[in-house]
């Protein structure tokens, strides 16, 4: 391990993605890190190794059986093998294949199908596949043109009938942008209610943590 503090690995990630900014690659950091990680060099500081609790919460009770889903930005994989095991048919992405290959190692023989692949680029085939699709912490790490492109790929995969669930950082329209992750305004997750995705729940929360962060859990669904 790496003896950093996560404040000091934070700014560590905040530093290797603007360097990868200023040359023109806003995603190209992603595939760094995750090396680094592999190699025991660096930590990912939102790789808590265990499902995320809003999806938990979102999930429970909810029948998966016969229903694909697609975890955006899987990262080690604990979301897409918590869907798995209750019975979803998982494809999960990473931009970074040193995630993919992560994430396959951790969870060995796995029914989750781990893939490379960009969420700015999915591949056709996926265009209104799946059934579920959780977005988590993937949209608030980019800005601008990029961001609004992301929200839009991630409701283009939503079969019909489907449902996209959606967490990220919150702030009001009125709040200075911050550091990396960027929080996301109301509008901006209304934004992800297009190409016939509507809104079901879309709730303001604080997780608890020291301090509180504020987050969106959005829910949508293609009618």
């Amino acid at each position: 391990m790496t003896g950093k503090t996560v404040e000091e690995q934070r700014e560590y990630v905040r530093r290797l993605a603007a360097a990868h900014v200023e040359k023109g690659d806003p995603l190209g950091w992603f595939e760094p890190l995750y090396s680094a990680a592999e190699r025991g060099e660096a930590l990912v500081p939102w790789a808590d190794r265990a499902p995320n609790p809003r999806l938990v919460e979102w999930a429970e009770g909810r029948a998966g059986e016969g229903r694909t889903a697609l975890v955006v930005g899987c990262g080690m994989g604990d979301d897409a093998q918590y869907l798995a095991g209750l019975g979803w048919s998982v494809t999960a992405f990473d931009v970074s294949p040193s995630a993919v290959r992560a994430a396959r190692g951790r969870f060995p023989g796995s029914s989750v199908r781990y893939v490379a692949a960009d969420l700015l680029a999915p591949p056709e085939e996926w265009r209104q596949a799946f059934d579920l699709v959780v977005e988590i912490y993937t949209v608030q790490v980019l800005r601008g043109d990029l961001r609004e492109r992301a929200i839009g790929a991630a409701g283009s995969v939503v079969a019909p009938g489907g449902t996209l669930l959606v967490v990220a950082r919150a702030r009001e329209e009125s709040d200075p942008e911050g550091r990396m992750p960027w929080p996301l305004t109301r509008a901006e997750i209304d934004a992800f209610a297009t190409g016939g995705l509507r809104p079901v729940r879309v709730r303001d929360v604080y997780d608890d943590e020291t301090p509180p962060v504020r987050r969106w859990v959005a829910e949508f669904a293609r009618t």
